[in-house]
């Protein structure tokens, strides 16, 4: 074995260590997450229900850390329709439509749309499924200079 694979075989274990005690669900970590997100959400309404009749730009300024809490609701969200975010699948299910409603999407179509996302990323064949529609270099040349600046 060369001293470059001995090298890669020691990075990856390395890797695994390090990035293996996030792969199981742990039960109280995912509750505090939830939890105090949940918390520090409904304490920002209350001021930006307040601040509305104050000032408009005071609500907005509210609005920012109020809509990283909607972000991390939707990490949640997404890691529950993974069936990563707790160990049991109902939990997982029951979190997920709930907090679906609060970042506006309903669990169980988003969920199966993502796990097609997922299997279809990167097929040309099964384009259509995701964020980005992969194009073709064909694809790429024949389109206009605005559409390959938008595609990049």
């Amino acid at each position: 074995m060369s001293l470059l694979e001995n090298q890669d075989r020691s990075e990856r274990k390395t890797w695994r260590r390090i990035v293996g005690e996030y792969q199981n669900p742990d039960m109280l970590k995912s509750l505090w997450q939830l939890i105090s997100t949940l918390i520090m959400y409904a304490l920002l309404w209350i001021p930006m229900a307040w601040s509305l009749e104050k000032s408009y730009w005071l609500t907005l300024l509210l609005a920012l850390p109020a809509g990283g809490m909607v972000v991390r609701l939707f990490i949640i969200f997404h890691d529950c329709g993974h069936g990563s975010f707790f160990k049991s699948a109902k939990a997982n299910h029951w979190v997920g439509s709930i907090v679906g409603v609060l970042v506006f999407t309903p669990y169980f179509y988003w969920r199966q749309s993502h796990a097609v996302h997922h299997a279809t990323a990167g097929n040309l064949d099964k384009r259509g499924v995701g964020a980005v529609r992969p194009l073709t270099v064909d694809e790429y040349l024949a389109a206009s200079p605005w559409k390959r600046f938008v595609y990049r």
